[in-house]
């Protein structure tokens, strides 16, 4: 599909054209990108997706609005509260952009669905969920489609909006989620043990220490506190900040739109 660009998208879009280059606008609207997860990180990567002109947007997320999300999540409004994250963001992104594309898919990734939701029409996929081992299954997959990906790392437990970085998956350090995912990919996904190797997949994560809630209410860097009696559950897991979720997010839609428009370009 080649679609034209109107003379809304290039008054509302024209300025990405002044940084990026004319050449950019028409592979911005026919671009499709697929976000997988809408929680602290994902719903900050569809947004900033959305504003940077992509005409072509899945969305997949089955979970609703908590209340608990409030302070992290782009979507957690008092209005939404118990709403579906779809459809709150979808409707979200077509209020910035009326033109954008967008198929909302009320599930959540697993095995057995994967191939059917993500497939070579997608020009890069921005995966935003917490499993290790769908992560995993995901780099392992777009990997051999030759899909472009963006894995993010965890953003629970960091306050630094300035340890944000994007490196590869094999250089990624400080970050507990992504080293369970090279993990898996070496024990499940035959992938060779190097610590030199090169996974070819972009990687979004913190270099901040790890903060741990402690069971008297107070905070450290010391993982004994899980020992100690912390459980890492929905009321009581890692802290979270909006100034470190939005700031993975926005990284992980920079680096696929960086990719991208290096491609086709």
């Amino acid at each position: 599909m080649n679609r034209p660009l109107t003379p809304e998208y290039l008054q509302r879009f024209g300025g990405l054209g002044r940084l990026y280059g004319q050449a950019a606008l028409p592979a911005l609207t026919n671009a499709h990108f697929a976000v997988i997860g809408l929680g602290g990180v994902g719903t900050w990567v569809a947004e900033a997706l959305a504003r940077s002109g992509v005409g072509e947007l899945t969305l997949i997320e089955m979970d609703e609005v908590c209340i608990t999300n409030t302070n992290r999540q782009s979507h957690a409004l008092q209005s939404t509260i118990g709403q579906s994250k779809n459809q709150v963001i979808s409707e979200r992104l077509r209020d910035i952009n009326p033109e954008l594309i967008i198929h909302s898919v009320e599930d959540f990734i697993d095995d057995q669905n994967m191939k059917a939701l993500i497939g070579k029409h997608h020009h890069v996929v921005i995966d935003a969920i917490d499993a290790a081992h769908l992560k995993a299954r995901l780099v392992a997959y777009c990997l051999a489609i030759k899909v472009r990906l963006i894995t993010i790392g965890s953003s629970g437990g960091k306050r630094s909006p300035q340890a944000v970085t994007v490196d590869d998956l094999g250089r990624s350090i400080s970050d507990p989620m992504l080293g369970k995912v090279r993990t898996q990919l070496y024990r499940h996904h035959n992938f060779a043990r190097d610590k030199n190797r090169k996974f070819r997949v972009d990687a979004v994560y913190s270099t901040e220490q790890m903060i741990y809630p402690k069971p008297d209410g107070s905070v450290c860097m010391d993982k004994q506190a899980l020992a100690d009696g912390v459980k890492l559950d929905c009321a009581g897991g890692f802290g979270s900040s909006m100034m470190v979720t939005a700031s993975f997010g926005l990284a992980a839609a920079n680096r696929a739109i960086e990719r991208y428009l290096t491609k086709v370009l």
